[in-house]
């Protein structure tokens, strides 16, 4: 004798539901990640115009040691900048200099002075790359 239940057809896939809590989900998770990842960013920017800073200064105390003065040149010094950051030298005279460095990705900037030159802001400390 045939039974008088219906048969339940298999269930196959997902519900809105389920499809629904999983993008929910994903979205909280993103919206924490993005932010972490920005700061990391500009941290990176800033740690590498340090760097070209105190690249710049053995550059121009390797200048110095032949030619008994400084330059306003960084080219002259063999000295090249990380990509995307643009270092300048604001003052230079025969007893230091001063420089500052940006990058395009941040609009903070970083800058140092070593010897008798003017400091450069935000540089307070000869020899010391410092950030705003």
């Amino acid at each position: 004798m045939p039974s008088a239940l219906p048969v339940l057809a298999s269930r196959r896939g997902f519900t809105l539901l389920e499809l629904l809590v999983v993008v929910v989900i994903i979205g909280i998770l993103a919206a924490i990640a993005i932010p972490k990842f920005a700061g990391s960013k500009e941290r990176a920017y800033l740690a590498a115009m340090q760097s070209d800073l105190r690249n710049l200064v053995t550059a121009e105390e390797s200048y110095f040691s032949a030619n008994q003065t400084y330059t306003a040149t960084p080219a002259t010094t063999q000295f090249a900048s990380t990509a995307g950051i643009t270092v300048t030298i604001a003052a230079v005279s025969v007893s230091g200099w001063s420089a500052t460095a940006w990058h395009s990705g941040t609009t903070r900037t970083c800058a140092i002075f070593l010897g008798g030159a003017p400091p450069a802001a935000p540089a307070v400390n000869s020899g010391q790359a410092t950030c705003t």
